[in-house]
C-alpha cells in the first residue's frame, strides 16, 4: 500500500491477463454496495468498460450478459440481485449539470460505475473508489497496470479489499471464483470460492470495533460477551469437529484480519417450503445434536493455535440482563411506548430473581445461535453428523436449555406447540438415559425461562435492526416470536414476569 495524502489508500495492480482483470473486478464487486461511487480513469482503449462489463456480470451471476458501452446512451442500469447499479460514461459531459438530465440525482440508492470522471471532476463525491487503468505495451499487447485509490471511507475498504485478496493467493484460492453469500443480521460477510473441483467459503469478520459504553465504562459487546475476533470461531469449530459433530473444517486462517476459509457444507437447509417450515426429521436430528453435545465434557478453555488460547465467557446474569433491556431501548420504543425508571427497575428485579435458577443449575458450552439459519442438512453423513453447524463464535458457558429454546422456539420458523413439546420429550428422554440425575422439572422450567428472555432479546434485537441498521425485513417475525414469548411467559415460575409484561409491553402490529 502507498499513503499519498490523508484519507486515501493507494495500490497498484498489474493485469497480464484477462483473468487478473476479472479477479480485480471480483474483488471490488464484493465490497460494493448501494449508494458506493466508483469511478474508472483512463486514455481511450485502457480497459475502463472491460473492466465494468466484468464487474456487472459478476454481480448479475452470468457471465454472458449483455453489457453494451455507455458511450453513446451515456447511462445504463441494471437491477441485479443485490441492489441496482448504474454504469455511466461521461465522454460526451462536459459539466456536471448534465448529471441531472442523466438521472445521476436518483441514483442514490445505486452502486455507480462512472467512466471519464474527470469531466467533472469538481463534483466527484468525496468518498469513492477510483481505478485509473494504464497500458503498458512494453511488456505485452493486453497489459496494463491499474491503479487503485480508495478516498475518505473508501481507504479503510480498498485496504481491506487488498489485505483480502493477498488472503485469498497465500491461500491457494486466487483464482477461483467468489460468489456472494447471504449472510446473518451481523456485520461479518461470506463468499463462497470455486476452484476447479475445491468449494470453500470465505469468512470475512473484521476485529468488532468497542460501541460506546453502556454500562460501568463497558459498552454493550462487552457485557453481552460477543466475539471480538474469529478466535472464538476457531477454538469452537475444532472443539465441535473433535466430539464428531459437522462444524465446518478450517482451511486457512489469518486470525489478525479475521480472515478464515472454510469447508463448504453446502446449502441444504433444515427447513423447507414458503413461508418455510420445519422438516420434523431433520429439527429431530438438531436436537440429537445437543443431546449429545451436552452428553460430552465442556472444558471453559479451549486452543485456537500453539500457544494461543480460548477462554469462553460465562452467560452471567449482567449478559442475560443486558439482552434483556433490549426490550426496553428499542422493542417498547418502536411500538410507540415508553418505560418509566420505576417500571424499568421492577423489570430488572424480576429478571434478576428468575434468574436465579441459571445461576444455580448444570452449565454446558451455549451455542447461542442454534437454530435454522445456522444448521445445515448433509445427508451423506451418518448420525449426529448429519447437522452442519456453521454459527458459533459467541458461545458461552451457560444453561444447556438455551440452546433447545432457541432451535424449538426458532425466531424465523414457526414451531408449531406440538412439535415443540415432542422434541423437547426427545431430548430430555435422551439426557434421561444419559444421566439419571437429570431433573426433568428443574429442567422444563429453565427452558422457560431461557425461552422467554431469548424472546425478549430478539424483540429487542429486530427492532433496532430497523430503526438503528435500516434492515426493516427483520420485522416481519416480531409476531411470531411474541407468540412464542407469551407460550414461555405461561410457565408458573414466571408468573410475576408475565405480570410486567402484560402491564407494560404492547403485542407487535400483526
Amino acid at each position: 500500500m502507498l499513503a499519498s495524502g490523508s484519507g486515501e489508500a493507494v495500490f497498484t495492480v498489474a493485469l497480464a491477463t484477462e483473468q487478473r482483470t476479472r479477479r480485480l473486478a471480483m474483488d471490488v464487486a464484493a465490497m460494493l454496495g448501494p449508494g458506493d461511487f466508483v469511478t474508472l480513469s483512463g486514455d481511450l482503449g485502457a480497459g475502463k468498460t472491460t473492466f465494468a462489463r466484468a464487474v456487472v456480470r459478476h454481480l448479475a451471476g452470468d457471465h454472458r450478459l449483455e453489457v453494451p458501452s455507455p458511450t453513446f446512451t451515456l447511462v445504463q442500469t441494471y437491477a441485479l440481485p443485490r441492489f441496482t447499479l448504474v454504469h455511466g460514461d461521461l465522454y460526451r459531459v462536459s459539466e456536471a449539470r448534465e448529471l441531472i438530465e442523466l438521472g445521476f440525482d436518483d441514483s442514490a440508492d445505486a452502486a455507480v460505475l462512472l467512466e471519464w470522471p474527470e469531466r467533472i471532476a469538481d463534483a466527484l463525491p468525496k468518498d469513492r473508489l477510483d481505478i485509473a487503468f494504464t497500458l503498458k505495451p512494453e511488456r505485452g499487447l493486453n497489459y496494463r497496470d491499474a491503479r487503485v485509490t480508495g478516498h475518505g471511507t473508501f481507504a479503510s475498504r480498498t485496504a481491506r479489499m487488498m489485505t483480502i485478496r493477498r488472503f485469498l493467493d497465500e491461500a491457494g484460492f486466487g483464482d477461483a471464483e467468489r460468489h456472494y453469500l447471504q449472510g446473518d443480521a451481523s456485520t461479518r460477510t461470506y463468499e463462497r470460492l470455486l476452484l476447479g473441483a475445491r468449494r470453500a467459503v470465505l469468512m470475512n469478520a473484521p476485529r468488532r470495533p468497542d460501541g460506546p459504553p453502556v454500562r460501568n465504562g463497558l459498552p454493550y459487546s462487552a457485557i453481552a460477551h460477543l466475539a471480538e475476533d474469529v478466535r472464538p470461531f476457531v477454538a469452537m469449530a475444532r472443539a465441535l469437529g473433535s466430539l464428531g459433530l459437522s462444524a465446518p473444517e478450517i482451511y486457512a486462517a489469518d486470525i489478525t484480519e479475521g480472515l478464515l476459509i472454510l469447508e463448504d457444507l453446502g446449502n441444504e437447509g433444515v427447513v423447507a417450503g414458503d413461508p418455510p417450515a420445519p422438516i420434523e426429521e431433520r429439527y429431530a436430528a438438531a436436537v440429537d445434536v445437543l443431546a449429545a453435545l451436552h452428553h460430552s465434557p465442556a472444558p471453559e478453555v479451549l486452543p485456537v493455535s500453539p500457544r494461543v488460547d480460548h477462554r469462553l465467557p460465562s452467560y452471567d446474569r449482567d449478559a442475560f440482563l443486558i439482552e434483556a433491556e433490549l426490550l426496553l431501548d428499542w422493542y417498547i420504543p418502536h411500538r410507540g411506548g415508553t418505560v418509566s425508571d420505576d417500571a424499568r427497575q421492577q423489570f430488572i428485579s424480576l429478571w434478576r430473581a428468575a434468574l436465579t435458577r441459571a445461576a444455580t443449575g448444570p452449565v454446558h458450552w451455549v451455542l447461542r445461535d442454534f437454530h435454522s439459519p445456522n444448521l445445515l442438512w448433509l445427508p451423506d453423513r451418518a448420525g449426529v453428523a448429519r447437522v452442519g453447524l456453521i454459527d458459533f463464535q459467541d458461545a458461552l458457558i451457560g444453561p444447556p436449555a438455551y440452546d433447545v429454546a432457541s432451535l424449538l422456539q426458532d425466531a424465523r420458523v414457526d414451531v408449531p406447540e406440538t412439535l415443540e413439546f415432542a422434541l423437547l420429550g426427545r431430548y430430555a428422554q435422551a439426557r434421561q438415559t444419559d444421566d439419571p440425575e437429570f431433573n426433568l422439572a428443574n429442567f422444563v422450567a429453565l427452558y422457560a425461562l431461557m425461552a422467554a428472555q431469548r424472546a425478549t432479546k430478539i424483540l429487542g434485537i429486530f427492532a433496532r435492526l430497523d430503526r438503528r441498521d435500516g434492515k426493516p425485513q427483520y420485522l416481519r417475525h416480531l409476531p411470531r416470536v411474541w407468540r412464542y414469548l407469551r407460550r414461555s411467559l405461561g410457565q408458573p415460575t414466571l408468573a410475576p414476569l408475565k405480570a410486567w409484561y402484560d402491564a407494560h409491553v404492547p403485542a407487535p402490529e400483526s
